[in-house]
């Protein structure tokens, strides 16, 4: 159990001092662990879910395949124009940009909508820093959203066996997806008080055409499968992973039948270091439950039976915030997730007013600093080629106020429905 835990602690704190290689610090843990007896290698194959490894790598096919189709492109220019200000421009292209982030990756609906935001703000003389930072946070909450949006809400979905629905209506009440939408709306009103002054109109732009459609109908085909996975695959074993593979190849056969070297590229743009990561951190936590390392640790924490379940509640949701703000999500909350199960079960309390809490905290909580997420280093690293460097506070002045609002209106919003 000590050594399971210690090095599981080892790979998180090399995770800490470097994002870049992530898997391989992860997996050289596993081989670590491989060597002194703590994992047995049929726990490697069988501690990764392959059901979220394979919803992860099947909707990454189909958001490249929705890049493809310049769809974002053309509803943004769209919105651009119908807009009456600037400042009005950028709010909608961030909430545009939230919206497409609950069904496919957060650094891909960055990276397409970044050049339209720095384009425009270019051109009205505008900073572009206040709408590039919003374009990631909020890309990082709605990701919490669906059961394909984010890596820590499929993690979720596979603890709760929880289906695509139950997202929008679990056990006969609203979802984590109306929680999340509610905190949404609190982080647009933050952003927009940096954007309101922002007077001058849009010039009118071209509305990118659409090179195909098939990749919309592709996602809407895969989304309304994942809807039936209840009946299916009650266990959140197999179906959503299933589906979204096999849609992802019928995308990619189309796209190979179509244009050759546009296969080519979207296989070699597919973030397999993401989803190496992701197995390994399975691995990692299984360790941790077979060695029986989370079940001492839940023991740990039973200090907390004497506290009312608000105070618990409170304090997952805002430490999870904390923690989150600057280390990895993904680590985390696979590793958090079985701890605040057990610890539900101990203290006799509905488990999914922590999970929930877990999963808004972890999640909103990397919008804070400009290291908390994936989007957020990649949105500071698009301000630095355009010559507008973001520094650590000017990130948190934006990110904190954003997050702070966000998540104490889910946070309250979801007590108030579950308590």
């Amino acid at each position: 159990m000590l050594r399971a835990a210690l090095i599981f602690i080892a790979v998180y704190v090399g995770l800490v001092v470097t994002r870049r290689f992530r898997p391989h610090v992860a997996w050289l843990g596993i081989i670590v662990a491989l060597v002194l007896g703590v994992l047995k290698p049929a726990e490697i194959f069988f501690g990764i879910n392959w059901n979220v490894i394979g919803i992860f790598v099947g909707s990454l096919i189909l958001a490249e395949l929705f890049i493809f189709s310049r769809v974002p492109e053309t509803i943004s220019d769209l919105l651009i124009n119908k807009s009456p200000s600037l400042g009005v421009a950028f709010l909608l292209i961030i909430i545009f940009t939230s919206i497409l982030s609950a069904f496919i990756e957060n650094v891909a609906t960055v990276l397409i909508l970044a050049p339209v935001a720095l384009e425009l703000a270019r051109k009205a003389g505008v900073s572009p820093v206040p709408v590039i930072v919003g374009l990631a946070v909020s890309s990082n909450l709605q990701g919490t959203a669906t059961l394909i949006g984010d890596p820590p809400s499929m993690i979720m979905a596979a603890n709760m066996k929880m289906n695509f629905l139950d997202f929008f209506l679990y056990q006969g009440k609203l979802g984590i997806f109306f929680f999340v939408e509610a905190g949404a709306v609190a982080g647009f009103l933050v952003l927009y008080l940096y954007l309101r002054g922002i007077k001058q109109r849009p010039e009118p732009l071209p509305v990118t055409p659409v090179t195909s459609w098939a990749p919309v109908y592709f996602i809407s085909i895969m989304i309304l499968l994942l809807s039936l996975a209840g009946f299916f695959d009650p266990d959140f074993v197999w179906f959503g992973g299933t589906v979204c593979i096999v849609m992802g190849l019928v995308g990619c056969v189309w796209l190979w039948l179509r244009e050759r070297r546009e296969a080519r590229k979207l296989l070699r743009s597919i973030d397999w270091q993401t989803t190496a990561f992701l197995a390994a951190v399975f691995v990692l936590v299984t360790m941790l439950e077979r060695r029986g390392t989370i079940d001492a640790l839940v023991g740990r924490i039973g200090f907390l039976a004497g506290a009312n379940r608000f105070t618990v509640y409170t304090i997952v949701v805002w430490f999870s915030v904390l923690v989150s703000a600057f280390i990895d999500n993904v680590p985390y909350i696979t590793a958090f997730l079985p701890v605040v199960i057990g610890l539900s079960e101990r203290l006799g309390y509905p488990s999914e007013v922590l999970v929930f809490g877990v999963l808004i905290g972890s999640c909103l909580g990397g919008n804070i600093t400009p290291i908390g997420a994936s989007a957020n280093i990649v949105a500071v690293g698009i301000l630095q080629r355009e010559g507008r460097p973001v520094s650590f506070g000017s990130f948190v002045k934006i990110g904190l106020p954003f997050t702070l609002a966000a998540t104490a209106v889910s946070y309250i919003l979801l007590w108030l429905l579950y308590r």
